[in-house]
């Protein structure tokens, strides 16, 4: 016998309850629907919620999606800035135009002449802040000169315009986490709701004696069923074959 299958996608549960609710619509009398009418209010409740939940979150992530290429220019070049802002500041360095104690005031080891890890978001946004300030600082300080190619004006240009991105960027995945876990709590109610309509649609039509008749009245409710491999022939044999013992004279 074909197995009975359960939506498992947002698209086929919508299918399922709209079926449900399209056949009882078709029905003049309440008492004709296969399954209790109280069930039809509630999909009539509820499955506008479900649908637009859907649309809000598929919105949220593909806005999400679109503003993350954007956001990903920003960060490169905020990393690319910060980096050679870096590097230019050990060369001074290295030339004697500054020492070596200068690099406490970006937040760097005073020996160290490597550049700190800039691969996360979170790094950026830390080592961006402690060049702007520190740049600041030291000429406050100490005097001398800025350090150029790149000033510390262009960096502070493409670190604001990264963290203001970041910032936005972060909203947008907060959102989208938002909408994504309202779908799934009515997900989880549209399961049970299906669940729940397609137990008392074939438990009114668990006298049909007609197997493929039987499929055939629960289907037009949105049930589903899945033959096994090869079940869908034998029962085709079998059908042929009591059609022919119907035929033969006795």
């Amino acid at each position: 016998m074909p197995y009975r299958r359960l939506p498992n996608t947002d698209a086929a549960r919508i299918r399922a309850l709209k079926a449900a609710f399209r056949k009882a619509g078709k029905l003049n009398d309440i008492n004709e629907i296969a399954y209790p009418f109280p069930l039809k209010q509630k999909i009539d409740v509820f499955l506008p919620k479900f649908e637009v939940a859907i649309v809000n979150s598929k919105a949220a992530r593909e806005k999400q999606i679109d503003n993350s290429r954007k956001f990903a220019e920003l960060t490169k070049k905020a990393r690319l800035y910060i980096s050679h802002f870096i590097q230019v500041l050990n060369f001074t360095i290295s030339r004697g135009e500054l020492k070596p104690q200068a690099r406490t005031f970006y937040g760097l080891e005073e020996e160290d002449g490597k550049v700190p890890s800039l691969l996360t978001e979170p790094e950026l946004v830390m080592w961006g802040e402690r060049m702007i300030t520190g740049e600041q600082e030291r000429l406050n300080n100490r005097g001398g000169n800025p350090i150029y190619s790149p000033a510390i004006a262009l960096v502070r240009v493409n670190y604001e315009n990264f963290k203001q991105g970041y910032e936005y960027q972060k909203r947008l995945q907060a959102n989208s986490a938002r909408f994504s876990a309202e779908v799934a709590q009515y997900r989880n109610e549209a399961d049970a709701l299906i669940l729940n309509i397609w137990n008392e649609v074939e438990h009114y039509f668990q006298n049909v004696k007609d197997e493929e008749e039987k499929r055939y009245m629960c289907e037009e409710y949105g049930l589903i069923y899945v033959f096994r491999r090869g079940e869908k022939e034998k029962l085709k044999r079998r059908k042929e074959a009591e059609e022919i013992t119907l035929k033969l004279p006795f």
